[in-house]
């Protein structure tokens, strides 16, 4: 395996944030869209390739960072910088048990099924949104910055 320098490892980060940042967007307008009635058929390989990516790319960042972000700052003398770790891994537990409710019905919606609760879908979402929209906020804000700095000695 090719070994990732410190400053690309962060780019790749930097750049799947974006990638996950415009999912969220997409899933968001298809959601609306299928809510105010379009033609779900229409949209169903979209909703496909949204599952798709949460199910596969997003997990891998999460534990990319588990392994290669967080440890170093989990050993700071920055009580608050620990515990802000600390937060963002119980986000990503958080993140994934919303995840596991979530992926079946988009699954569901792209293959044309029709048990999905309509209701119970936009509040899946809504929580994935948030959730999601959170925590890469808190990790550009505080953890990447010091993680970066951290890492560079």
């Amino acid at each position: 395996m090719k070994s990732v320098s410190k400053p690309d490892r962060f780019q790749a980060l930097d750049a799947c944030h974006l990638e996950i940042h415009n999912h969220l967007v997409k899933l968001d307008e298809v959601l609306k869209l299928l809510e105010a009635g379009a033609d779900e058929e229409q949209y169903r390989q979209q909703v496909g390739a949204i599952e798709a990516y949460f199910s596969s790319t997003s997990r891998q960042h999460h534990a990319e960072e588990e392994k290669n972000v967080f440890p170093a700052l989990l050993r700071s003398d920055n009580a608050e910088l620990v515990h802000a770790v600390r937060t963002l891994q119980q986000d990503h537990g958080w993140i994934e048990q919303n995840w596991i409710e979530l992926a079946p019905m988009l699954r569901a919606v792209a293959e044309g099924e029709d048990w999905v609760d309509p209701a119970e879908l936009q509040h899946a979402v809504s929580v994935f949104l948030a959730l999601c929209r959170d925590h890469i906020t808190r990790e550009e804000t505080l953890i990447y910055p010091a993680a970066k700095a951290e890492l560079k000695g």
